[in-house]
């Protein structure tokens, strides 16, 4: 196939995971990355070039000059994958100029941005009737009695901005028991400089989370799409799966399709949803606009959509698929599942019994790969060798 794929960020498994989808179909192509340090993900032995340049947030502008060279080198607009939220966010950025000399689904400038942004996707939700939990903001008037009256402790401090927020304290949100717990995550945010906003923490275990995973074509109708539980995250409670199973649930469907309609959304979107204990409703709790972390799971359930967007970017017939029924398959990302574990047993949140049925499935594991093993090896080497570090200090 002449045109190529062009992935930013090899360092990550979902890199990893997009090369793999698209060179098992004899795509050509090609990581970005600003460092070889890490990037175990450049290792596999379907990436065809790996290239080194600026740093996406250090050296933006250089980034940009970077990729359009290259884009320019080249007979056919290559494909372009972001392989992390910070990637998404220099696109968005930079969108009409990388249009110039790539292809991506999303023909809207902000968009991506807005439904990262926490704030603004609520507002997008609610306007067009998807359910979102209460959420107050610390400028909102009478912000405490708020708290007390309708969103009540425990809650939880969220980032409108996640990357940010991500990177700066190394989680995705604050969750706060009372009134002084709650002042100090809004002083930690305010003196990071980071908007935040406050939620009421929907009722149920993380086996209350769920994933609306879908392609949406050029007309913002879906296309491609599979539904998913997850069962463990990392930190536990409020982090990111690494223990999820494909389960078929109609109602996600019925929810995410049409909200995707609404607000114009072309090509791969996840919605997180969580199901309320206590009503069995579904809320709307963000929305991924890269690639999953359970790609590897998707494509095992039987949908490659990182290929179904690089044919539909270079005009290739795309057909339309669900899996609309129950694969028995699970996504593992194992070192973060240990420690997920170990952290659930000891709140006595679940029992070793508890995690040992649920080990007995088909697997899809994040990295490793019989049929592309380096990788895995690449990352293996990187964790001993951090734990030597740490044990030498």
């Amino acid at each position: 196939m002449a045109n190529k794929a062009v992935i930013l960020g090899s360092n990550y498994y979902i890199g990893l995971s997009i090369i793999r989808c698209l060179g098992v179909e004899g795509v050509h192509t090609v990581a970005v990355d600003y460092s070889n340090e890490g990037s175990y993900g450049a290792k596999s032995k379907y990436l065809k070039e790996h290239l080194i340049g600026p740093h996406y947030k250090k050296e933006p502008e250089a980034l940009l000059e970077f990729l359009i060279d290259y884009g320019k080198k080249q007979d056919l607009k290559p494909v372009l994958y972001p392989g992390a939220d910070p990637y998404v966010e220099f696109m968005d950025k930079y969108f009409h100029e990388l249009k110039e000399y790539y292809l991506f689904p999303m023909t809207k400038k902000g968009l991506w941005t807005d439904v990262m942004d926490k704030e603004k996707l609520h507002t997008l939700a609610k306007k067009h009737g998807v359910l979102v939990p209460e959420t107050v903001r610390p400028t909102d008037k009478d912000f405490y009695q708020r708290i007390e009256d309708e969103i009540k402790f425990p809650c939880i401090i969220k980032p409108t901005d996640s990357p940010s927020f991500v990177a700066k304290f190394r989680r995705k949100i604050f969750l706060v028991k009372n009134r002084k717990e709650l002042d100090e995550g809004l002083k930690l945010a305010r003196e990071a400089g980071l908007d935040v906003i406050v939620q009421r923490i929907i009722p149920g275990f993380d086996d209350h989370m769920y994933t609306f995973d879908a392609h949406l074509d050029q007309n913002s109708d879906v296309t491609h799409w599979v539904t998913c539980q997850k069962y463990r995250q990392y930190p536990i409670n409020f982090g990111a799966s690494v223990y999820t199973g494909q389960k078929y649930v109609q109602e996600l469907y019925d929810i995410g399709a049409p909200f995707f309609k609404k607000i114009g959304y072309k090509g791969f979107g996840e919605i997180e949803f969580k199901k309320d204990g206590e009503t069995g409703k579904f809320y709307l709790i963000e929305i991924n606009v890269r690639t999953t972390n359970l790609n590897s799971l998707l494509y095992k359930a039987g949908i490659n959509f990182p290929y179904i967007t690089y044919r539909e970017m270079i005009g290739e017939p795309i057909g339309k698929k669900a899996i609309d029924y129950d694969t028995g398959i699970v996504f593992r990302y194992l070192q973060e599942d240990l420690l997920a574990i170990r952290d659930y047993v000891r709140k006595g949140q679940l029992s070793y019994g508890d995690v040992i049925k649920s080990l007995f499935r088909k697997k899809a594991p994040a990295i490793w790969s019989f049929k592309d093993p380096k990788p895995a090896f690449s990352y293996l080497g990187m964790t001993l060798k951090k734990i030597g570090n740490k044990l030498k200090n």
